[in-house]
C-alpha cells in the first residue's frame, strides 16, 4: 500500500473545504481523503497551536518590558541528564552539502539533480504562499516519491528529468504562525503547518518508507520546546494513520528564532525519537534578534552587511548549536550562503564564489556536519571545501573543545555603523522581494543574492528599530542624521522613483506600490507587526484569487 489507509482515518462530519480555485490535477492531492485527514489533524492540534501561539505573544510581552531570553530553569533537569537522539537512518547521515528552494517542478528537478546530498524543497520562506503553488508543489511531491517527477519546458523546447543519483528531498512546511486561508475546517482557515505537512505525509510517507528515503522535513521557526512537542504529537499521530513505524518520520529543526536558541536541548530531547539534526537558520535568526529585542536599544544592529556569523550573537548561537547538537549525536547544519553566479562579470563571480568558500571553510572547522547553498553552480565549491576539511560522513564524534557560551554572549550585539547605503539596501530590497512575492516567487535575486522572506524581514525590522530608538545613520557625504520618519521618506521616495525607473510600464503590474505600501506599514508601525508576510498574504490572496 502506497498511501496512508482511508479505513484507519476517523469519519468526521465534513471534510476539510477547499475555497481555494481548483484547477486541473489538483483532485489527485486534494482527495476526499486526504481532506479527512486534513480536518482531523486541525480538530485534534489546531487548538494547541493557537494556545502555543498566545505564549509567543506573552513571553514577547514580558521581554518588551525588560525581561530578557534566557536557559529555562524548570528543564534545567533535561540539559544536564545525560541522553542521545535516537539513531539517524543511512540515508540521513551525509548530509555534507544541502541544496535549499521552492517547490517549483522544474527547479526541483535542477536541485535533486545538482549533485547535493540533500534538497530542501521549501513551502515556507523560498515560495510564495500562492493556492497554486501550493497545491502544485504537492503535486511535484507526489511524483518525487513515484519516480514519475519530469517537466517539458514547451517554450523552450527542453525537457527535464531527474538523474539515477539524486539527492536526498526533505521538506519544509510553513510556520505555525501561518494559515492556509483556501482550506478551512469548521469553517476557519487552517493551519498551513498541517496543511503542507499533511498532503505530504498522507499521499508519500508509505511510498518514502518504503524506498528508504523519507519521509523527512525541516520544521522552521519554532520557539519553545513546547512547540516542538507539538510537532513530535502529530508525528506520532500521522504515523499510525499512515501505517508506518514509530520513529520513521525524522526532522531537522531551524533554529532560526532567538528564544530557540536558550530551547535547543530541550527541543531535540522533545522530538529525540524523530529529530535528526539542527540547523542555523542565519537570515531568519537575526530578523528574529531584531524582533524579540525590539524595545531595548543596547541591542540595535548596525547594517546587515556588517552582521557576520564570526563573531557577537551570530557566533556564539552557531557554536552552541554545535556543542549541543554534537552532545546529543545530532547533525549541526550550517546555514545558506546567498550568493549566486555573477553573469557577465568574472571579478564579481571569483569574489561570490571565494565568500562562499571562506564561509563553507569557517563553518566545517567549527564544527557543522553540513551547509546549506542556494543555487547548483555551489554545490561544486561547497562541497569541495567540506570534502577536504571532512573525510567521514559527520563530525559528531569529533573531540573538540567548545567554548562555554552563556546568556550573555547569546544576547551579544555586532558593533558597527548603520549608514545611508544600508538603509538603502533594506528598502529596495525589502521592495523588491515583497513586489516579487505577490507576483507568486519566494525566491529571488537581487543584488547578486538569492533573497527570500527572511531578509525582507531583516530589512523592514531594522528600518523599524532604527526608527525606534533614533539610530545615528552616516550619510553618503560622511555626515550623520538621526534616524527619522522624514528620513526614511525622503530615502523611500529616492528607491521608488529608481525602481519606477527601472521597471518602467511594468511598475504597476509588478505590484510595487502594493509592495511598498506593506513594507512601509510593516516598517513604520508603532506596535512591531509579527512578520510581514502577515499582512502581504491578504494582498497575495486578492492579487491570486
Amino acid at each position: 500500500m502506497a498511501e496512508a489507509d482511508p479505513n484507519l482515518i476517523p469519519r468526521h462530519r465534513v471534510l476539510a473545504k477547499v475555497t481555494g480555485k481548483m484547477q486541473a490535477g489538483y483532485d489527485t492531492v486534494l482527495t476526499p481523503d486526504a481532506l479527512l485527514f486534513l480536518a482531523d489533524l486541525e480538530r485534534r492540534f489546531g487548538r494547541t497551536r493557537r494556545n502555543l501561539l498566545e505564549d509567543r505573544a506573552d513571553r514577547q510581552d514580558r521581554i518588551d518590558h525588560g525581561e530578557l531570553p534566557g536557559f529555562l530553569p524548570e528543564t534545567a533537569h533535561v540539559r544536564n541528564s545525560m541522553w542521545e537522539v535516537a539513531p539517524i537512518p543511512a540515508a540521513l547521515q551525509d548530509r555534507r552539502v544541502e541544496i535549499t528552494g521552492p517547490v517549483d517542478r522544474k527547479m526541483m528537478i535542477n536541485a535533486l539533480n545538482s549533485g547535493a546530498k540533500m534538497f530542501m524543497a521549501d513551502f515556507e520562506d523560498a515560495s510564495s504562499p500562492t493556492f497554486a503553488n501550493m497545491i502544485e508543489g504537492q503535486m511535484n511531491m507526489r511524483d518525487y516519491a513515484r519516480g514519475t517527477l519530469a517537466h517539458e519546458d514547451k517554450a523552450r523546447g527542453k525537457s527535464y528529468a531527474l538523474n539515477a543519483d539524486t539527492a536526498t528531498m526533505l521538506v519544509r512546511p510553513r510556520g505555525w504562525h501561518l494559515t492556509e486561508d483556501n482550506i478551512t475546517v469548521d469553517g476557519k482557515p487552517m493551519s498551513a503547518s498541517l496543511v503542507d505537512f499533511g498532503l505530504h505525509i498522507f499521499h508519500n510517507g508509505k511510498m518514502l518508507t518504503e524506498s528508504g528515503t523519507g519521509p523527512f522535513y525541516y520544521l522552521p521557526k519554532l520557539e519553545s520546546h513546547r512547540e516542538a512537542r507539538l510537532w513530535n504529537d502529530v508525528f506520532n499521530f500521522a504515523q499510525v494513520i499512515v501505517g508506518i513505524p514509530n520513529g520513521t518520520i525524522k526532522a531537522t529543526v531551524l533554529i532560526e528564532t532567538l528564544p530557540a536558541a536558550f530551547e535547543m536541548d530541550e527541543i531535540l530531547y522533545e522530538l529525540k525519537n524523530h529529530i535528526s539534526g539542527l540547523n542555523c537558520g542565519r537570515w531568519d535568526y537575526i530578523f528574529s534578534y531584531i524582533k524579540t529585542l525590539r524595545n531595548h536599544s543596547q541591542y540595535m544592529l548596525p547594517d546587515r552587511a556588517q552582521v557576520g556569523m564570526d563573531r557577537a550573537f551570530l557566533n556564539a548561537y552557531s557554536l552552541k548549536l554545535i556543542e549541543t547538537c554534537h552532545r546529543r549525536r545530532a547533525h549541526a547544519m550550517g546555514g545558506m550562503a546567498a550568493q549566486i553566479p555573477v553573469k557577465g562579470d568574472e571579478a564579481a563571480n571569483k569574489a561570490a564564489f571565494a565568500k562562499v568558500a571562506a564561509d563553507k571553510l569557517r563553518e566545517v572547522r567549527a564544527g557543522h556536519d553540513g551547509t546549506w547553498v542556494a543555487h547548483p553552480d555551489l554545490v561544486a565549491p561547497a562541497m569541495d571545501v567540506f570534502n577536504a576539511e571532512m573525510p567521514g560522513k559527520h563530525q559528531m564524534l569529533r573531540q573538540q573543545v567548545m567554548p562555554r557560551i552563556t546568556e550573555g554572549s547569546l544576547l551579544t550585539p555586532h558593533t558597527g555603523t548603520a549608514t545611508e547605503a544600508g538603509l538603502r539596501t533594506n528598502i529596495s530590497v525589502g521592495i523588491e522581494y515583497i513586489a516579487a512575492w505577490l507576483q507568486g516567487r519566494g525566491a529571488v535575486p537581487i543584488h547578486n543574492l538569492m533573497e527570500d522572506a527572511a531578509t525582507a524581514e531583516i530589512s523592514r525590522s531594522q528600518v523599524w528599530q532604527w526608527l525606534r530608538h533614533g539610530q545615528t545613520i552616516v550619510k553618503a557625504d560622511g555626515t550623520t542624521t538621526k534616524m527619522s520618519t522624514a528620513y526614511f521618506e525622503a530615502v523611500l521616495e529616492d528607491e521608488m522613483d529608481a525602481i519606477k525607473a527601472r521597471t518602467g510600464d511594468d511598475f504597476a503590474a509588478g505590484h510595487y506600490q502594493k509592495a511598498a505600501d506593506i513594507f512601509t506599514k510593516t516598517a513604520t508601525s508603532v506596535e512591531f507587526v509579527d512578520f510581514l508576510t502577515l499582512p502581504a498574504y491578504r494582498e497575495l490572496q486578492k492579487i491570486h484569487a
